[in-house]
């Protein structure tokens, strides 16, 4: 960082927001990680003042997976929705459904029960000399034995619909429209039982639940790989039955304007995404960190760290699969805001052997644990023209003392800003490289075996002095 007091240090002041200027210290020598970016987070005032403009979080996928999207103005929407009623019942949350469920037996049952009543009341089963007491003095033949009311519909509608069957009510041959009746409300409650167990079953069975069990990183991260600037997430399978054919995508919704000067407010990139050497296709049994290379197929191929602060974009990432126990396709999904994307970070590993259980060991309290890295701030368009073919020196690492890199940075016009950091960056990481110390055994120098070439000239010059002196 330059001088604040010199053009350069203002033009920065300028340019930077207010979170650059705010750089943390690392603790311990007080000195700066080169290319890190640390954000000073201080405590946030949560009285709102006047004026002020609060930059909301817009999201379309949340980070449970559900879909941030509400509908309106649908025409005939009851409508369409009632003729897929095994979908509207499925999707609807559980007290619906089970409300749903109860009404449809219930009334049922009663709508039978009416037109058990009527038929009984038409044919004079419920007049004082008809009654199931009077009918074997008065030789009366009813349609069903033993209606005395309202009551006994009620319970022979449900007798009939479950085929129950107690033996105390039955249908005669006197009534051909109880007959009828008898076969329809049979016909009607089997349809009735299966449609509401289909859709119970259903419910319970969603391939929707098994999301539950799959885990995205809180956090996406951008470091070097490589010598590549690239954008990482992590995902993982909590359960033992592992997902078959496990792929993952990813899609970038923001804003763009075309050459005609239209604007699309949601405009869907997808994402180059690999993973380990391999597509996105996973063999999913330990959690596995996505990687999408930033490079000139990218999106963001000129998108720099600056940028992520101020830009506003959504990272939708898909993960689908068959679940192998019950051979169903699911989905879970989450997204990634700018304010997730942490730049200059690194996950930590959380796969080792365990040599006492005989197998691999997830640590899941390291899922969502990064680490700072150095890594440029700029973006990997200014990175590649900084450095040009040398792909071999895009990482800071590479950089050790005595390169001929910190005098070429010297030389080297710079007229971005982006420049100037990756520059600074740079040429502190190649300053806190030191090279390692050669530690030699103490006795090495006093064997009789090995001598260097240097000791064996010095002693001949020293036996030439002597020579030369007497």
């Amino acid at each position: 960082m330059h001088d604040p007091e010199s053009p350069l240090g203002r033009e920065e002041a300028q340019l930077l927001p207010d979170e650059w200027l705010k750089i943390k210290t690392v603790p311990g020598n007080g000195n700066l990680s080169p290319g890190v970016y640390y954000p000073t987070v201080g405590k946030r005032n949560r009285s709102h003042r006047h004026g002020a403009s609060r930059r909301t979080r817009r999201r379309a996928i949340l980070k449970n997976g559900e879909c941030n999207i509400l509908k309106s103005r649908i025409s005939q929407r009851r409508m369409r929705f009632l003729q897929d009623m095994f979908t509207t019942l499925v999707d609807a949350q559980w007290r619906w459904t089970l409300l749903v469920f109860t009404l449809s037996f219930i009334l049922s049952w009663l709508g039978f029960a009416l037109i058990w009543w009527l038929i009984a009341f038409t044919h004079g089963d419920l007049e004082d000399d008809h009654l199931p007491e009077m009918q074997e003095a008065n030789n009366w033949k009813p349609c069903v034995f033993n209606i005395h009311d309202f009551t006994s519909c009620f319970l022979f509608s449900i007798e009939t619909q479950h085929t129950i069957g107690y033996g105390s009510r039955t249908t005669t041959e006197e009534c051909p429209e109880a007959i009828f009746i008898m076969c329809l409300q049979s016909i009607v409650g089997v349809m009735i039982q299966a449609f509401m167990v289909g859709i119970v079953f259903a419910k319970m069975t969603r391939p929707k639940h098994r999301t539950q069990t799959l885990l995205f990183s809180k956090y996406a991260v951008v470091c070097q790989r490589d010598g590549e600037l690239c954008l990482m997430f992590r995902v993982g399978d909590l359960r033992k039955s592992h997902i078959i054919g496990a792929s993952v995508r990813a899609q970038l919704i923001r804003s763009r304007t075309t050459k005609e000067g239209e604007l699309l407010s949601h405009y869907q990139t997808e994402l180059e995404l690999n993973a380990d050497g391999c597509d996105s296709n996973l063999f999913f049994i330990w959690p596995i960190t996505m990687v999408h290379r930033i490079n000139a197929e990218s999106p963001f191929y000129g998108v720099s760290a600056a940028d992520v602060l101020q830009e506003r974009f959504e990272i939708v990432v898909i993960l689908e699969g068959t679940i192998e126990s019950t051979g169903q396709t699911t989905q879970a999904r989450s997204s990634y805001t700018t304010s997730e994307v942490m730049w200059g970070h690194r996950f930590a590993p959380l796969v080792s052997y365990n040599r006492e259980r005989q197998g691999y060991e997830v640590d899941y309290s390291k899922f969502d644990e990064t680490s700072q890295v150095d890594t440029p701030l700029c973006s990997a368009k200014e990175l590649d023209e900084f450095y040009g073919n040398q792909a071999d020196r895009k990482s800071i690492g590479f950089l050790r003392i005595g390169s001929a890199i910190p005098e070429l940075l010297e030389e080297t016009p710079l007229r971005g800003i982006a420049d100037r950091l990756v520059v600074d960056a740079i040429r502190r990481a190649s300053y806190s490289h030191r090279p390692s110390i050669v530690k030699y055994p103490s006795d090495y120098f006093n064997s009789a075996e090995c001598h260097s070439s240097s000791s064996e000239e010095e002693e001949k010059k020293s036996k030439k002095k002597k020579k030369d002196e007497s």
